[in-house]
């Protein structure tokens, strides 16, 4: 369904070093020479994706997070989970909710919530039995 989602960010090289770090444990890892120009930056497989793309504004002007708006990643193991949370904390990112169980949203449902330095709101998700 998706070919790409994109968040925006006010700070290039701060925010590609903390997805570097953060979706490092979930497999993802940057797309080279996506953005000659410096201004954006891709994780995931290039054209047609999907991918996550981080870019300044084109407008110039500052980016801002939605109100209920959230990227969830999707994680092949409730490790991968942990160490996303983890990575994301140790990145810059801050802490929207520990790694665990929500049944709520299903039997097996893990995951772990974080913000990045912009703001966004991420989550890492394994749907697997442990």
């Amino acid at each position: 369904m998706f070919s790409y989602v994109a968040l925006g960010t006010n700070d290039i090289a701060k925010a590609t070093t903390f997805y570097d770090a953060a979706l490092a444990p979930l497999g993802h890892h940057r797309i080279d020479d996506y953005d000659p120009a410096g201004t954006s930056a891709a994780w995931g497989l290039d054209d047609p994706g999907p991918h996550l793309w981080l870019t300044e504004p084109f407008d110039g002007g500052r980016a801002g997070v939605g109100n209920g708006t959230m990227v969830s990643l999707l994680a092949t193991s409730r490790a991968a989970v942990d160490a996303f949370h983890a990575a994301a904390l140790a990145a810059g990112g801050v802490d929207q909710g520990a790694p665990g169980l929500r049944p709520h949203y299903g039997p097996h449902f893990y995951a772990a919530y974080v913000r990045d330095p912009d703001g966004n709101k991420l989550n890492a998700v394994c749907y697997k039995a442990e």
